[in-house]
C-alpha cells in the first residue's frame, strides 16, 4: 500500500433521505442552454452545448455562503444538476440515464465582472466561475424517486422575491443529450455532477441576500450571502 504524505478529504454532498455521502469526482457545467438566458447573454440559441468545469471542492451544502473576493458583480444562476454513478466515452442518447444516480438543486455562482473581462480578452472563464464555494447543492434526490424530471420546473426566488423561473423542457439540450455530448469530450464517470444550465433572469445578489432554488420533486436548496 502506498501512503500519502499527507491525508485529503473527498468532497461529497448530501443524499436525501440517507447518512450516505456521493462523492465528487469532477464538475461539470454547461454555458447557455436555455433559449431565454443564451439571448439575454447574447449569444446564438441554437449552438451546440459546449463545457466548463469548477473544482470538486467548490461544492458546499445549503446555509451560509461569503460573497467572494476580486468582484463587484457576484450573480446567481439556479441549475438542475445530474449525478452520475457511472459512465464511458461515446454514451448514446438513449443510454445516459442509465449512468444518473440521482438530481439536485445547485447554484452556479459567478463573478460576472471578471467573466466579462476574460471573455473581452479571450481568456478563460476560470476566474469568473471557478472560485471557493462557487457551487452551492442541495441533498441529492435518488433517480427513483425524482419521478418526471423532465415535466418539471426550476425557480430562484431572492428575499422572497422570484427571479428565474422554466420549465424544464425548455432545456436546449436535454439531459440525456448533455450526457452523451460530454461523454465525446471526456470519460465521465461515476463521481461526476453536471450542471445542465440555467434559464433567464441573472442578476447580482449582495450580502444579506437569501436565495431559495427549487426543482420539481427534489430538495430544496436555501443559501444566504455572508
Amino acid at each position: 500500500m502506498s501512503e500519502f504524505v499527507f491525508p485529503l478529504a473527498t468532497p461529497s454532498v448530501a443524499v436525501k433521505g440517507t447518512s450516505a455521502r456521493f462523492p465528487v469526482r469532477r464538475i461539470w457545467c454547461v454555458g447557455r442552454n436555455y433559449a431565454a438566458h443564451a439571448r439575454e447573454m447574447g449569444a446564438d440559441t441554437r449552438e451546440p452545448p459546449f463545457f466548463f468545469s469548477k473544482q470538486p471542492d467548490m461544492v458546499v451544502p445549503p446555509g451560509n455562503v461569503a460573497y467572494p473576493g476580486l468582484t463587484k458583480d457576484l450573480q446567481h444562476e439556479i441549475e438542475l444538476v445530474v449525478a452520475l454513478k457511472s459512465g464511458g466515452t461515446d454514451i448514446a442518447p438513449e443510454a445516459a440515464l442509465a449512468h444518473v444516480f440521482g438530481y439536485a438543486v445547485g447554484l452556479d455562482l459567478t463573478r460576472r465582472d471578471l467573466q466579462g473581462e476574460a471573455k473581452k480578452k479571450g481568456h478563460p472563464w476560470e476566474v469568473g466561475k471557478s472560485f471557493e464555494a462557487s457551487a452551492p447543492i442541495a441533498p441529492i434526490t435518488p433517480a427513483a424517486q425524482a419521478g418526471d424530471i423532465a415535466a418539471g420546473r426550476i425557480t430562484l426566488t431572492v428575499n422572497g422575491a422570484l427571479r428565474q423561473q422554466s420549465p424544464l423542457a425548455d432545456l436546449i439540450w436535454s439531459v440525456p443529450e448533455v450526457i452523451a455530448r460530454l461523454s465525446r469530450q471526456v470519460a465521465v464517470g461515476a463521481g461526476d455532477l453536471i450542471f445542465t444550465g440555467t434559464p433567464e433572469g441573472v442578476a447580482a445578489i449582495a450580502k444579506g441576500d437569501v436565495l431559495v432554488g427549487e426543482v420539481t420533486g427534489l430538495e430544496p436548496l436555501k443559501v444566504t450571502i455572508v
